[in-house]
């Protein structure tokens, strides 16, 4: 069920983190979060609730209204197409004459000229921005990822105050230039696989299934045996081909199913 595209709306995520519900109520599950600079479209509207399908991903949830800023369908295209600089250091700032906003890691900006962004017809300075060199990815990478650790699990997190097991490889590869989707049962097809687990390169995805076979963990692959990944917190344990063994408990946490180069 979705609106004319006369009636289309569009959204542009302007504050640091909306959470995105499974159900259009505050007590339903979190199922991931809008980051600033996301933008989306409104297939729903419900009362006081948006049902949206996030641009980057695809991902689908409800948002609270009160969070919604409107963009038109030109800005929405033009923000869709427009060169993206991706936030790579922990917490960043934008200031207007009027107003100040905190930004995390993983945020989106378009049209960053001279440490200054537009948002609608304000202006905003950029403090404390950094993006990814893009010289050594898989070396770059990991070093955003141990920017991580101890960042707390929260389910449907993005970012490095509550984060997800794919929450977490989904948001270090955007800022590395890498789209990928937001559920490690999706992330699961991309890339080549890695016949043995001494292929293995850092940077790849390592996935774990349940009983039933089900893709259920991701975690990033880092040099010397070993893998970063959510689970509890942002932690760092030895893997090998049976899977991961966490080195607090002494045992195995997550049985493996398959590693997937998906950088190249």
């Amino acid at each position: 069920m979705g609106l004319n595209k006369h009636y289309m709306k569009f959204g542009f995520t302007k504050l640091s983190v909306i959470p995105v519900r499974a159900e259009a109520k505050e007590q339903s599950e979190m199922v991931t979060q809008l980051l600033f600079g996301d933008i989306f479209t409104v297939l729903i509207e419900k009362k006081n609730w948006l049902h949206i399908q996030i641009d980057a991903d695809g991902y689908e949830g409800w948002i609270d209204k009160t969070l919604f800023f409107e963009i038109n369908e030109d800005q929405f295209i033009q923000l869709k197409h427009s060169k993206k600089s991706v936030n790579k250091s922990l917490v960043c700032t934008i200031e207007s004459d009027d107003e100040k906003i905190q930004l995390l890691s993983g945020s989106v900006f378009s049209l960053l000229e001279n440490d200054h962004i537009m948002i609608g017809d304000k202006s905003y300075k950029v403090h404390n921005f950094q993006q990814a060199e893009g010289l050594d990815i898989r070396k770059e990478m990991i070093e955003t990822a141990l920017s991580y650790l101890n960042a707390p699990y929260l389910w449907g997190g993005k970012h490095p105050f509550g984060i997800d097991c794919s929450g977490f490889s989904q948001v270090i590869y955007k800022i590395h230039g890498i789209q990928i989707p937001r559920d490690a049962s999706q992330q699961v097809s991309l890339g080549v696989s890695r016949n043995f687990i001494n292929e293995a390169q850092a940077g790849d995805l390592a996935f774990f299934d349940n009983e039933d076979g089900n893709v259920i963990h991701v975690g990033i692959i880092l040099e010397g045996g070993k893998i970063i990944h959510a689970s509890g917190k942002v932690r760092i344990d030895k893997i090998d081909h049976q899977g991961i063994y966490n080195l607090e408990t002494k045992s195995y946490s997550h049985k493996l199913r398959v590693i997937q180069n998906i950088i190249g």
